[in-house]
């Protein structure tokens, strides 16, 4: 039988069962992103991309509400939280993951966004009372991040190498989800789901946009000759995970849900190897590994 996590204070307990059985979907799901957004890779731009990932989430999230009967649409209370989120843990962290697979794998890429609960777990050393970092879970950010120099390797020291900027990409990407989640623990007055949906349409409301500006109509043109893995990243690997995560944080506490970050490379890597032939080196291998390991440990109660 399984035992209940570890209650964070003010928030509910969730059973370890429900925990795991959520973080293994939202990461299989979030995973197939790197998959469809590697095929869109070369003909569509990765701010199109990520305009059309969100606008395609909020329709369905939208529907979802519409069919519950709610109205959709961001009350007054709700815009601030609705742009924060809509920056940190929507447009720009899907233009950066984007453009991030121009340089780099596709495994490399969900290995780094994986320091993403590292992250997590040092912000919340200092803005939460019960998450303060052991000297245990200290020693696991510290080899975290370890494994993350090991990862990009020596292409670190070499300035303006492909490798070099797509691995700072991604590191940029980790921060945003990680401060993102933890700003989500601090909305209490919204719901998880409406969170996810205010996300969402701020995402998309800014990057189609800035599409158009930037690439031209030509970009979003482009998106329509690719419509099935456009609708698959919107829908699969966007809407319904955003959806299942939003209410993981709000259930189990940001750095729990963040663990999801600990399962996604496993997923990813499986997939591009099985999709998209990438090769998988030794060096990737005991980075990511060194990663995930110095995750569980800063991630553990100990």
């Amino acid at each position: 039988m399984s035992q209940p996590a570890a209650p964070v204070a003010g928030l509910p307990v969730i059973g370890r069962a429900e925990l795991w059985a959520r973080m293994l979907f939202c990461a299989m799901m979030w995973s197939s992103g790197f998959l469809f957004m590697r095929l869109l890779t070369g003909d569509v731009t990765p701010i199109a991309m990520a305009g059309a990932r969100a606008g395609i989430a909020a329709v369905l999230l939208a529907g979802f509400f519409i069919a519950r009967g709610e109205n959709p649409l961001p009350r007054r209370h709700e815009a601030i939280p609705f742009v924060v989120l809509g920056t940190l843990n929507g447009w720009m962290p899907n233009i950066l993951t984007a453009f991030a697979l121009t340089q780099i794998s596709t495994a490399s890429s969900a290995m780094i966004q994986a320091s993403g609960p590292l992250m997590v777990a040092v912000i919340a050393h200092f803005a939460f009372a019960e998450e303060r970092l052991s000297l245990f879970r200290f020693f696991g950010v510290v080899m975290g991040f370890c494994g993350m120099g090991l990862l990009i390797g020596p292409e670190a020291f070499t300035i303006g190498s492909a490798s070099n900027i797509g691995a700072l990409a991604m590191t940029l990407v980790a921060a945003s989800y990680a401060v993102g989640n933890l700003y989500t623990r601090k909305v209490r007055a919204i719901a998880p789901l409406r969170l996810a949906l205010g996300q969402q349409w701020c995402s998309g409301l800014v990057a189609l946009p800035l599409a158009f500006v930037i690439d031209g109509p030509q970009a979003l043109a482009a998106l329509f000759d690719h419509l099935l893995p456009v609708l698959a990243l919107g829908s699969l690997s966007t809407a319904i995970p955003i959806s299942f995560f939003m209410v993981l944080i709000s259930k189990a506490g940001p750095t729990r849900a963040a663990m999801v970050g600990y399962l996604m490379p496993i997923f990813a890597t499986g997939l591009s190897i099985a999709f998209l032939g990438e090769h998988v080196g030794l060096r990737e291998v005991a980075g990511g590994a060194i990663i995930l390991t110095g995750v569980w440990f800063a991630t553990s109660k100990r």
